[in-house]
């Protein structure tokens, strides 16, 4: 595995905003949280990575078991060649074919760039295997930390229909690290944590916390290249949202904590 991991000491750090861009995604009350020391991967995982991890186990992932995936209409030579399965977001369609190795259903993925089109259930089956997890949305928003002088990897232009470079992500290791080493804590791909997604959080100074225990939904953090500041304003270490955990899609990855 070419992962790296940084070290996080034990701290105690203001979680979640009161001045979210989108109300609905329950980022406050912004609360005392205090963390033991852990260790966090400085880069998603890679289609290099998740490839050596699909050798040795032969892993299939829901995508390839559902027959395809969802992928960004911008990322399409034909979009219209495909059905649209989300008429609520029509920039969106189900492509055939879709995977890990086939991100658009056809051309092989590069290897340095964010696995995606996995869904909950098989990051945690990575994370199992190599002997990590994922990490807890507090940790996760810890580890993302100070942001100031960086520049996420996110929607150039006028979303949807007018970008002004080519909508994809780039390598994991093509970014200016955070003061703890990570790269793309905000930007490229949303990215899985462990935890369940509730609006609902109590005031109270908390200690390692692990989300509720009941929910349907689990929390991404992250934001990705489709966010915009006009649109999902979604690329902040406060911000998050809640995925249905059998979701895929071409804009979704993770990374491991242990």
């Amino acid at each position: 595995m070419t992962i790296e991991f940084a070290s996080v000491a034990k701290q105690s750090f203001a979680m979640g905003a009161m001045d979210g861009p989108h109300p609905e995604d329950g980022e406050g009350p912004r609360r005392k949280i205090t963390l033991d020391t852990y260790e966090i991967a400085t880069t998603t995982v890679s289609n290099r990575d998740f490839e050596v991890f699909v050798g040795a186990t032969g892993y299939v992932t829901e995508a390839e078991r559902n027959e395809g995936s969802q992928v960004f209409a911008g990322q399409l030579t034909d979009p219209d060649a495909h059905a649209v399965i989300t008429p609520v977001t029509p920039w969106w369609r189900w492509v055939r074919g879709a995977c890990w190795l086939f991100p658009d259903g056809g051309d092989r993925a590069d290897p340095d760039l964010p696995v995606v089109h996995v869904s909950w259930r098989d990051a945690m089956a990575y994370s199992a295997w190599s002997e990590a997890r994922l990490p807890t949305e507090a940790e996760w928003e810890a580890g993302a930390g100070d942001q100031s002088g960086i520049n996420p990897h996110i929607w150039s232009g006028t979303f949807p229909d007018g970008p002004e470079k080519p909508p994809s992500p780039i390598s994991v290791r093509d970014a200016v690290p955070n003061p703890l080493g990570l790269l793309h804590a905000c930007g490229n791909v949303w990215e899985w944590t462990a935890d369940r997604f509730t609006r609902l959080h109590s005031p109270r100074p908390d200690h390692n916390p692990k989300g509720p225990l009941n929910g349907d939904l689990r929390v991404v953090k992250g934001g990705s290249f489709l966010c915009s500041p006009s649109y999902c304003a979604r690329f902040r270490p406060s911000s998050r949202r809640g995925e249905n955990p059998g979701a895929t899609t071409s804009h979704l990855g993770f990374r491991l904590a242990r």
